[in-house]
């Protein structure tokens, strides 16, 4: 099974750590039932581009807060290179998520995004409802670094209710059906 808009999310459950937490904490897709949920894959700790995503995403956690917003980082690193990552000198330092491992590449295979070239995710973002439903992906090449503006963006607009125009931002009127 691969992830598709309006079906329900491939079930996962994954070791998660965070700064604070000194072991792995087990987190399923079932923990964020009753909020939404941004499932971001990224290819690898110490990489140059995958900090820049996640500190930014980090920055503007309140944003995510106020739209109910669960905020999960997975790559196919291991939790100790993961801990190391966020306490070393040249690490991210804290975060207000977690971040998963899927050393097996079972969970990134199953959600579609292992690159096969380099056995790890490729960079993408799934939003997924507060029922567990998949309402939102994008994929890209990992050289190119998402956008939180576009991801708050498009989840303003899936919890607007209302038929969104290209370049729509929340506030404004959508399209009557």
């Amino acid at each position: 099974m691969t992830a598709r808009i309006g079906l329900p999310a491939p079930s996962f459950t994954l070791d998660t750590i965070t700064y604070d937490s000194g072991f792995p904490v087990p987190k399923s897709l079932d923990d964020y039932l009753g909020k939404w949920l941004l499932l971001f894959f990224y290819p690898f700790d110490f990489s140059r581009v995958c900090p820049t995503e996640i500190v930014s995403l980090n920055r503007r956690i309140g944003e995510f807060s106020d739209l109910n917003v669960e905020i999960l980082g997975v790559s196919t690193d291991s939790i100790h290179t993961h801990k190391a990552w966020l306490r070393t000198g040249d690490g991210i330092g804290p975060l207000s998520f977690p971040l998963a491992s899927d050393f097996s590449k079972e969970v990134t295979t199953l959600y579609g995004v292992l690159d096969e070239a380099t056995k790890a995710p490729l960079r993408a973002s799934f939003l997924i409802d507060p029922q567990g439903i998949v309402q939102y992906y994008v994929v890209s090449n990992s050289k190119v670094g998402r956008s939180v503006d576009e991801t708050l963006r498009v989840l303003g607009a899936l919890q607007s209710g209302g038929l969104c125009p290209m370049d729509w931002k929340p506030g404004e009127k959508t399209i009557s059906s």
